[in-house]
């Protein structure tokens, strides 16, 4: 009687189990971009073809140029890394997925010197855009999105 009732209990705990890594594999792409105005603007890179219409409208700038980039598959939602450029770096330290998403500790360099420190939540459903600080005639965006 016992195994009868232990059986679909433990093919239940296997499923949620396997469902929790699958939730949590997921690839997130970081991104460094410089948003400029230019006369004849380049189109935008691939990984921001589906959102660049958006920031277009949003922070009025009509190129965006990737300077720096990182892929990250996140197994435990717990993982860390790096976007680079020249000399600008983003430190991402994931703390844990959460049912719709991952909430992120971000660090923003510009060489050595610390010019951001939040923590932020990075949804499945929608990029995170961080406005950083202004490069010249334009604008460093900080962009993660969940692919």
């Amino acid at each position: 009687m016992r195994q009868k009732f232990l059986a679909p209990l433990l093919v239940l705990a296997l499923l949620w189990g396997a469902s929790l890594t699958t939730k949590a594999s997921e690839k997130v792409w970081s991104g460094l971009v410089v948003a400029t105005n230019v006369a004849k603007p380049h189109p935008p890179p691939p990984e921001m073809h589906p959102f660049s219409k958006t920031l277009k409208r949003t922070f009025g700038y009509n190129q965006f140029e990737l300077i720096g980039q990182s892929r990250k598959l996140l197994h435990s939602g717990e993982e860390n890394w790096m976007a680079k450029s020249k000399h600008f770096s983003l430190h991402v330290d994931a703390r844990g997925a959460t049912r719709d998403g991952y909430r992120l500790k971000l660090d923003l360099f510009q060489d050595r010197q610390v010019l951001l420190e939040t923590d932020a939540t990075l949804k499945k459903s929608s990029p995170l855009v961080i406005k950083g600080p202004q490069i010249g005639a334009g604008q460093l965006l900080l962009l993660l999105v969940v692919q």
